[in-house]
């Protein structure tokens, strides 16, 4: 789900660029090369007037933006996301020679980016430019963690357990009142609110089944985390139980060598003291018959 939310949320960013661009003039076909006059005209996309220069676009991005329109009036039927898959498969045809105008545009929008990026920070306060780095940190942080969860979700995480209300909400979201998100969103509210409490014992009753469900899915996949070295993704609760019994194994292990070095200590000393009392019995029977001698 993860991978089609963000082509959607791109195809939504392109779809409102694309709505101004149609207003150019008339484009060649998709597989030819541009004049570049209209190569240089997707500019002012890149950046803003009143803050700070957006990075230029690429090569392949600037295609985009010039076939999309050109597809879209020929087949009116397909969805914008097929559109795009078909426009970044036409990239990977052309030839060094067509993508050479894209790629060349490109450059240059860098180029110029370096001149406007530096032009807009020599007249940034330390203020403002402390908060530059408070923002920037935190983007980077987001794009982390969308990072993490992808792969997460790429490696079958367990997905947590729902709710009651959750439960509730996916049941009867198609049936309730309203037209928007929003909208069913609040009168799905108001009904879960309107339930006598042997209705919500119900999926009271789900939820805590799905917790089970949650417990044995994540003690396999952390299992299998496990096995294949990446510890680095298990619960730290999960780490601490595992660590116990092999700890006390441990322990047990050495308590063991200890009995035994003790036992063969001893074994040793007793065997040492019984010599010496042979030794000293020996001398004293020797010394008695050397007397008797004399």
């Amino acid at each position: 789900m993860a991978p089609f939310s963000l082509m959607t949320a791109s195809a939504s960013w392109l779809a409102k660029s694309f709505s101004v661009l149609s207003c150019t003039s008339t484009l060649a076909r998709c597989t030819s090369v541009p004049p570049a006059a209209y190569i240089n005209s997707v500019k002012w996309l890149t950046s803003q007037a009143s803050g700070p220069p957006k990075r230029p676009l690429n090569g392949y991005m600037r295609y985009v933006l010039q076939q999309q329109p050109v597809m879209t009036r020929h087949n009116p039927e397909i969805k914008l996301v097929e559109i795009i898959r078909t426009v970044a498969q036409q990239w990977r045809t052309l030839s060094p020679e067509q993508k050479q105008p894209f790629q060349e545009a490109s450059l240059r929008a860098r180029e110029q980016f370096k001149v406007d990026l530096q032009r807009y920070q020599a007249q940034l306060t330390p203020a403002q430019i402390q908060q530059q780095a408070l923002e920037k940190r935190q983007r980077m942080a987001k794009r982390k963690a969308i990072r993490k969860k992808r792969e997460l979700t790429n490696l079958g995480k367990p997905k947590r357990p729902r709710s009651p209300f959750n439960i509730f909400m996916s049941e009867h979201f198609d049936e309730a009142r309203g037209t928007t998100m929003q909208t069913k969103m609040k009168s799905l509210m108001e009904d879960w609110r309107n339930l006598l409490s042997h209705q919500k014992q119900v999926y009271t009753q789900l939820a805590e089944d799905d917790k089970i469900r949650y417990k044995n899915e994540m003690k396999s996949w952390e299992d299998h985390m496990m096995e294949i070295g990446r510890e680095d993704l298990i619960r730290e609760q999960t780490l601490s139980t595992m660590k116990k019994p092999a700890a006390k194994a441990v322990a047990a292990k050495k308590g063991t060598k200890k009995v035994i070095a003790k036992a063969v200590k001893k074994a040793t000393a007793t065997g040492k003291s019984k010599t010496t009392g042979k030794t000293t019995k020996s001398s004293s029977v020797k010394t008695v018959r050397t007397t008797k001698k004399t």
